[in-house]
């Protein structure tokens, strides 16, 4: 990492969050790319890959549930690594960014909604 940089570098195909573990921080992705995974039936389903200023991981510092998937790097990754009181912290010196947040989040389950709704009407 070179002097000035923030954030931790993970190697192409390392987990960064594993889905069941217990969480308490976000993670911002500074650089690079990952794919978020779900197991279902014994076999890995991918649910989104996230890119460069993405955010993952945030519903275990909203809700303190276990993470709920597992995300890996998909190329040497560079992400930041944001608790609970730094970004209630962050949310009061600029409220916009939980905005933000819960924009992103809305796409999310947005897309989810669709997802649920074609799965069950090709039943």
């Amino acid at each position: 990492m070179s002097k000035g940089e923030l954030g931790r570098q993970y190697s192409k195909g390392e987990t960064i969050v594993r889905e069941g573990d217990s969480g308490d921080c976000l993670y911002v992705i500074q650089e690079g790319e990952v794919e978020v995974v779900q197991e279902h039936d014994g076999a890995e389903v991918r649910l989104a890959v996230l890119k460069e200023s993405d955010f993952f991981g945030e519903g275990s510092v909203f809700d303190k549930e276990k993470r709920s998937a597992t995300v890996r790097a998909l190329s040497n990754v560079r992400a930041l690594t944001v608790d609970r009181k730094t970004l209630l912290r962050r949310i009061q010196e600029d409220p916009t960014l939980a905005y933000r947040i819960i924009e992103t989040m809305s796409h999310r389950i947005r897309k989810l909604d669709g997802t649920v709704t074609r799965l069950s009407v090709g039943r």
